[in-house]
Parts: C-alpha cells; structure tokens; sequence
C-alpha cells in the first residue's frame, strides 16, 4: 500500500475525485514473502470494503486492485457480492504468470456481476492481450478493456512513446474516474 506506484496512483486519482482506501493482505502486513491462503486474501478484500463504505458512506464504491490484488478482489466478488460495490477495477490484471499464457485465472470472472475495468498494458507479462481481449469479449457490457500501449505489468511506458509514468498514472486515473460516472 505504500508502493511507490500505489501512492502515486491514490494521488491521480485523488486529483480525478476519485478517493482510495489502501490496505495490506495479512503476509504483507507481516512481511512474508508468500501469499496468504486465497480465502485470507478474499477475506481481507471484504474486511477492506466493508471499512471503505463505513469510512465514506455517501461515496460510490468500487473496489479492485493492483495485479494479485484486483484479481483476489473478483474472487471475492465472484464468491459473493460485495455489499455496496458498483464496479471493479483492474489495474494490471494477472491472467496468468509470466511466459506461461493461460486463462484459468479468468474462470471466475463469468460470476462476477457487476461492471469491470480492465487497465492493462500491451508489454504486460502477466495478460496476453490475445487471451484477455476474447475473455472480455465474453463478459460482453459487464468488461471494458482500456489497453495502454507500450506499457509493462508495472505500466511503465518505452521511452520512443513519448510518454512517461506520470502521463500514464493519469491516463489511467482519467480513465477510472471517466468510466465510473458511467456506471
């Protein structure tokens, strides 16, 4: 939660009037380097709604994350609504692990029942956009994929785009801010 990149975006989409609660899974919290049993890091997804909609009751909610966190926070969704939550948000969705293309960690996904932003980048190891794009597709209007092209699973850009983190931090603080009012 302290990452530079997660304080970086909390800041973005601050400034795009979207507000944030960050929060650790329990191994992080501890310092563990392995992840905690998947029906831990759900549960601390629920734990984590929960006190942002008793935190800030009047505010719309969503709810997602960070690569391995966006994906436990539609697991959870997947396993039971999250109270409150009009949308999920996926910046850098982890479809699967580096140089091993495969959807299983998609699978969930068809019962989750609320909207989905997928913000992923075209050089992300962790999302061939060749398997992503069907994937969403087949969630049919519940998905909308925003590609960020050039950009790596941490959404750094190559320097020949002309662009640089701060212009992709915004592009998909926009983007969030933007789809949000829409659903």
């Amino acid at each position: 939660m302290r990452h530079t990149f997660m304080e970086a975006l909390a800041e973005e989409l601050a400034r795009a009037g979207v507000a944030t609660l960050r929060y650790l899974f329990p191994y992080m919290e501890e310092r563990r380097k392995v992840p905690d049993k998947p029906a831990v890091l759900t549960a601390t997804v629920v734990a984590a709604v929960r006190a942002a909609a008793g935190v800030a009751p009047d505010l719309p909610l969503l709810a997602g994350g960070k690569s391995m966190g966006g994906r436990m926070t539609s697991q959870a969704a997947a396993e039971h609504p999250l109270e409150g939550v009009r949308g999920l948000v996926f910046f850098g969705f982890p479809l699967h692990p580096p140089k091993q293309p495969a959807t299983k960690r998609a699978e969930h996904l068809a019962r989750v029942t609320v909207p989905m932003l997928f913000l992923q980048g075209t050089r992300d190891e962790l999302a061939d956009l060749k398997l992503l794009k069907p994937i969403c597709k087949k969630l049919g209007e519940r998905a909308t994929l925003h590609v960020i092209e050039t950009a790596d699973h941490s959404f750094h850009v190559l320097k020949k785009s002309g662009r640089c983190d701060a212009d992709v931090l915004r592009e998909l603080a926009e983007t969030t801010a933007k789809w949000a009012e829409g659903i």
